[in-house]
């Protein structure tokens, strides 16, 4: 069998056509590449017995494009990357409303001081209790403490 440098100058009209015929057009450099492995794996693979080798080439060669293909399609229908417009318009669904805190204030006239603490920095600041808790310099226990009190208290609210 030829070197693998002579194989590529000889057949390398055969793989553009493929490629041409698949229309490819994206990631073209890419497919090449993948045709170009194509072409190294039939040189490798090649039994003379069983038929000419421009015509296992040019099948072989032509599946291993159409499996890239599909591969890459998948790949693009699972990982969706909405374009820089789409984050540009995107509201955040947490913006802030200078009201926010007032309105809420307003539903818990019977929460104690540090249980209006963790229900704002729950709600308003998207703390964790670790957080809450680095900032108020208290042990994770009492802003457990705070958070039980409040929920049981907003629950007999609600159900009230």
């Amino acid at each position: 069998m030829e070197s693998f440098e002579q194989l590529v100058a000889q057949y390398q009209p055969m793989l553009h056509k493929i490629m041409r015929s698949l229309h490819l057009y994206k990631d073209h450099e890419e497919f090449y590449q993948h045709s170009l492995i194509a072409l190294w794996e039939v040189s490798q693979r090649f039994d003379p017995s069983k038929g000419t080798f421009t015509n296992y080439a040019y099948t072989y060669i032509k599946g291993c494009l159409l499996m890239e293909l599909k591969k890459s399609h998948q790949d693009q229908e699972r990982n969706v990357q909405p374009d820089e417009q789409f984050w540009e318009l995107a509201a955040d669904s947490y913006a802030d409303d200078p009201l926010q805190e007032e309105i809420l204030l307003s539903y818990c006239t019977t929460l104690t001081p540090n249980q209006k603490k963790w229900l704002l920095y729950t709600v308003c600041d998207r703390l964790s209790i670790k957080e809450i808790a680095a900032i108020e310099k208290v042990s994770l226990s009492a802003v457990k403490s705070w958070r039980s009190g409040a929920r049981e208290k907003v629950k007999n609210l609600v159900w009230e």
